[in-house]
């Protein structure tokens, strides 16, 4: 305790000595990694663009929100006028909220991107509430709504962690670094339950926190060694929302942590609606979910969203960076200094080193970095996958040969990432006339994830970004239609049609109600852009499978010999493949001095180490040491 009141006055000390006393600062408060300078004249801090903000920022290291003293605050009533006054109408004000415990006001606009900075100045400066802009998506959500109302209504149990967290962080450090460890928890020569620990004399943090789908009892993460304690863990960081990097978060709740889960946004609304699929699939079929809705809630509320690029302390000795990895909505790289300059370690969970219609590639350049641990998913020799470009023709072409057939196509595809991928590349080719406009339909958890994509544009490539802010959102085209009431005997004699629907393995979801309809319709196409993994009724199609057993809406067995035009095509992957690996090792800079594969099947992790110590390392001019740990090992990076 005596530590943590010293580095907390020493802190204030060094601000109020920056501070005029004309500011009025009545209080500082220290809410999980931010520091809450409250003022009875805020518009001082943000005069001269914030100038001295950001010389307090580099003065204690910390990140800084300045807020209005609440004695003084401008009542709700009146500040809401003021704010429907001066929001600019272009940017389309929907609703305000008002946060009496943290003192923001949340402002919901269709268009944040058309209101000027001086407008968050004015609204702080005269109303002495901070304003939070937040974009209103062009498609209804409801797990926006749910989880926007749950911060809300748990304002005070939110503040409390905020501010109990804040103590934990800004702690002086009691232990000189002097030693990092990685123990590999999961994903180390396999694919799924990804979960690594981060050990020093000072913190522990765990990176993923993953399930593996299986039932040979192997899915969740070795959480029982001894260097894994639930008690003893400083921070969770989620990476992306795919259940083999997230899906286990909610258990950690269960069984007692208490402590931070540090994600982008987009992933905290994503990791929700997994969630709840998870748990809703495993009731379906008979098994008990390893946690509730309530575990999902509690998570929820611990978790603070960062987005690319923000440096935040997570513990006395480790910062956090988050960038852009190219994989899915809001998927991260993440970067953690520890120490003063002690170690840097980038781990890229999921990476895609190449520009796709929905996402830019991923970030190659850091302050510091000695260590890189790569996924190595295609690492295999012959993991080639086609440019994306001709898979996009590809496309076209099946389509366009389905519609001259008066057919339907059929498109299984996974709700994140590739679902919003596939439909993007449909609406390109249309505006370049490669195909006409036809209906496309969707259904499953796709619209959902949609309203989410709609939601956060700025995460999104330049190119889509660009089409939304210029009013051509892809997402909302008039020819796109979510099934809500429709049948679907209705929507397949809709001719000709695109259909995308879940899941994308046909291991379940409303696509198998669609492929008994249209098994037998040799007009129609069933299209693969998805990986199939063995075992899965996709897979075995793809093998040669032809006649398919269904149970229809009566509870009857039926069966059907499939003769749609049964096609795949390779070039959608949101992972990189050998070749865009080895071009993300030449291009990260700093080069690191360690690499460490994951994240990849036991053949493909050996062929890929080979592959960059016998060849790649020499012919590119790669000095660095290429080590490919097993599950449950240990190692000392220093």
């Amino acid at each position: 305790m005596e530590t943590i009141i010293k580095a907390a006055t020493e802190i204030r000390r060094a601000i109020l000595e920056l501070v005029p006393v004309y500011a009025e600062i009545t209080k500082v408060e220290f809410e999980g990694p931010r520091i809450a300078i409250y003022s009875r004249k805020p518009e001082v801090f943000l005069e001269k663009e914030g100038e001295l903000i950001k010389n307090i920022a580099k003065r204690v290291r910390k990140r800084i929100v300045v807020r209005g003293d609440p004695q003084s605050r401008l009542p709700e009533k009146e500040a809401t006028m003021f704010i429907k006054e001066i929001i600019p109408k272009d940017a389309g004000l929907s609703e305000v909220y008002f946060n009496i415990v943290t003192g923001e006001v949340e402002i919901e606009v269709s268009k944040p991107e058309n209101i000027d900075s001086s407008v968050r100045y004015e609204i702080l400066a005269k109303t002495l509430w901070y304003p939070r802009f937040i974009r209103k998506p062009p498609l209804s959500s409801r797990t926006l709504r749910e989880i926007r109302e749950l911060y809300r209504i748990s304002a005070n149990d939110r503040l409390r962690f905020l501010r109990d967290l804040g103590q934990k962080i800004y702690r002086v450090q009691l232990f000189q670094d002097d030693y990092v460890r990685i123990t590999a928890l999961g994903s180390f020569q396999e694919v799924g339950r990804s979960a690594i620990l981060i050990q020093t004399p000072e913190s522990k943090v765990l990176l993923d926190s993953g399930i593996k789908p299986s039932s040979n009892g192997d899915e969740f993460p070795f959480f029982e060694l001894p260097e894994f304690s639930i008690d003893d863990l400083d921070a969770v960081v989620i990476t992306h929302a795919h259940l083999d990097h997230c899906g286990i978060l909610p258990y950690l709740f269960k069984y007692g942590y208490k402590g931070p889960v540090y994600m982008t946004e987009p992933t905290l609304y994503l990791s929700k609606l997994l969630f709840e699929d998870y748990i809703r699939i495993a009731e379906r079929e008979g098994r008990v979910p390893p946690y509730t809705m309530r575990d999902v809630a509690s998570a929820i509320l611990n978790t603070y969203t960062l987005g690319y690029g923000e440096v935040t302390d997570i513990s006395p000795d480790t910062r956090l960076t988050l960038y852009r990895s190219g994989h899915i909505l809001g998927s991260a790289l993440v970067h953690l200094h520890i120490g003063e300059g002690l170690l840097n370690i980038v781990y890229t969970s999921d990476l895609k080193y190449a520009r796709t219609m929905l996402l830019d590639p991923a970030h190659t350049k850091f302050p510091r970095a000695e260590v890189l641990v790569i996924e190595s998913t295609y690492g295999g020799s012959q993991d080639k996958l086609p440019d994306e470009t001709e898979a996009q023709l590809n496309l076209a072409e099946i389509v366009l040969h389905t519609i001259r057939r008066s057919g339907v196509v059929l498109i299984p595809v996974l709700a994140i990432g590739r679902a919003q991928e596939i439909l993007l590349v449909l609406i390109s080719a249309i505006k370049r006339k490669l195909i006409p406009e036809i209906p496309i339909f969707i259904e499953g958890m796709i619209d959902e994830v949609s309203a989410v994509h709609t939601a956060f544009p700025e995460y999104l490539s330049q190119k889509t970004r660009e089409l939304i802010y210029s009013g051509e959102n892809p997402f909302t085209a008039p020819n796109v239609h979510i099934v809500k009431g429709e049948s679907r005997e209705e929507i397949i004699n809709t001719r000709p049609s695109v259909i995308l629907a879940t899941s994308g393995m046909l291991t379940g979801g409303p696509v198998l109600e669609y492929l008994r309809l249209l098994a037998d319709d040799d007009r129609s196409s069933l299209v693969f852009v998805s990986y199939q993994i063995e075992g899965t009724l996709g897979r075995r199609i793809l093998q040669g499978l032809r006649t398919l057993t269904f149970t229809n809406s009566k509870g009857k067995m039926e069966v059907k010999e499939l003769k749609m035009e049964v096609r795949q095509i390779e070039g959608f992957s949101g992972h990189s493949d050998r070749r865009q690996l080895t071009r993300y090792l030449r291009h990260i800079s700093p080069t690191p001095r360690l690499v460490i594969l994951n994240h990849g099947e036991k053949t493909k992790i050996g062929e890929f180490r080979g592959y960059l110590v016998n060849y790649a390392s020499k012919k590119f001019g790669l000095n660095f040491n290429v080590i490919a740990p097993q599950n449950l090992e240990t190692l000392r990076l220093l």
